[in-house]
């Protein structure tokens, strides 16, 4: 993987803005390149149209990501007419010469894994080159962070192959970082809680001949160093006990669980593991070891071949297990994947519809377990003034808790919880 910025001979310090689209990992990966462009003397620029250099790191896991990606590559253009305009990220890596084609206003398509360099036009009298540094994006360092809380991506790439993801065609098989650079990253963020990330967080270590033995070890590290230890996107068929075990150990009983249906005929076409029955016993088991768990989970509504006992039964998890948080998702035909050779395509107005009447049931739910916490207290951390979070919402996904604006940012306190409003909660502190 080589990704690369080279300073310019300036004699004005170039000002760069970078613009994030999609998951997490492209916030981590973003932060990164921030911290390169600064390393070569650059500096963040307050608003886009101030800025020499903009960077834009798209996002294309679905056809409506990859339309909010264009879209914001357009508007950067025209808010930012002078500056050097570079794409990079997902559908640069994936789409390359093709979309630098259909997106002219682009001075630059740069994936993360061709050599490639940003910001980096060479001045006059630099003598000519045909090599560019080349750096580890995954492993680069990035600067501290600037709240209480960072997403740490431990993993790149995925050795599954569900049937309706592209991303392991771009970003490659998996491959783990060491646990030494893990924890030295953490520890240099300065944060009271790291989020972990990647496409497939509980095989951390597995492509090094560890599986399991890699993030149970890897999570009770970073739990000697930071307060809390949150983990993203956990395949049902890898949380084994001694893994639930180890995040309920964290203090952050959360878990982020990659179901996508229920219906067994439905992900066997999908390419995944388990049914209904086998993610109502897991979520069931945890609940037994810690009560006060806390579930997230995304759905797919309208794959190929779903039908209406297939959505039925997706309706019922969903009313019956009661998770804390739910997304639902249309699907969305990816070039080259197997769910684009398959029959029974849903028409989008039945998957629309199906994808109304699952958010009405799971807004119904989120809010009356909103609504039983009021009246308790709860442990929370000051994102920012006015604005905390406790182990139950993971930061930038789900509701927050407002707090008295005299609470410290970046420290815990306990506070009262006084009213909700949809997902979110009031609180007064409590008296130490």
């Amino acid at each position: 993987m080589a990704w690369a910025s080279t300073p310019r001979s300036l004699s004005v310090v170039r000002r760069f803005w970078v613009e994030t689209l999609g998951c997490p990992k492209n916030q981590v990966d973003s932060e990164k390149v921030a911290g390169l462009l600064v390393r070569d003397g650059m500096t963040a620029a307050a608003t886009p149209e101030e800025a020499d250099l903009v960077v834009v790191n798209t996002c294309a896991f679905i056809e409506e990501a990859r339309q909010e990606s264009v879209d914001t590559v357009l508007a950067l253009r025209s808010a930012a007419a002078d500056a050097e305009l570079v794409v990079t990220g997902c559908m640069a890596e994936r789409y390359g010469a093709e979309l630098s084609d259909a997106l002219p206003e682009a001075d630059r398509v740069a994936g993360f894994g061709v050599p490639v360099a940003i910001g980096a036009k060479p001045s006059a009298d630099s003598p000519p080159t045909d090599e560019l540094p080349s750096f580890d994006l995954l492993n680069l360092p990035r600067p501290p962070a600037d709240a209480p809380w960072a997403y740490v991506k431990i993993a790149e790439g995925c050795d599954r192959r569900c049937g309706y993801c592209a991303i392991p065609s771009f970003r490659g098989p998996q491959r783990s970082r060491t646990a030494e650079a893990i924890v030295a990253e953490v520890e240099g963020l300065g944060v009271r809680e790291a989020v972990l990330v990647a496409q497939d967080l509980a095989s951390y270590g597995r492509d090094q001949g560890r599986g399991e033995r890699g993030i149970i070890p890897l999570v009770e590290s970073l739990c000697r160093r930071v307060d809390w230890v949150r983990l993203l996107y956990l395949y049902p068929s890898d949380l084994t006990d001694s893994l639930t075990d180890a995040i309920c150990a964290t203090g952050v009983p959360y878990f982020d669980l990659s179901l996508q249906h229920v219906s067994r005929p439905l992900l066997a076409r999908m390419r995944r593991w388990g049914d209904g029955d086998r993610f109502a016993a897991r979520i069931s088991g945890i609940r037994q070891r810690q009560p006060e768990a806390v579930f997230r989970s995304n759905f797919i509504v309208g794959y190929p071949g779903e039908t209406e006992a297939d959505h039925d039964a997706l309706l019922d998890f969903v009313a019956d297990v009661g998770l804390d948080w739910c997304g639902f998702f249309t699907y969305s035909a990816e070039a080259g994947t197997h769910a684009t050779t398959l029959d029974g395509e849903v028409p989008p107005e039945l998957a629309a519809e199906r994808r109304r009447e699952l958010a009405e049931v799971q807004d119904e739910i989120t809010a009356a377990k909103r609504d039983q916490l009021i009246g308790r207290e709860v442990e929370v951390l000051v994102d920012a003034p006015g604005m905390a979070r406790s182990y139950r919402e993971a930061p930038e996904i789900d509701g927050i808790i407002s707090v008295p604006d005299r609470l410290s940012v970046g420290q815990f306190h306990t506070v009262r919880v006084a009213g909700a409003m949809g997902t979110d909660l009031m609180a007064e502190a409590v008296a130490p």
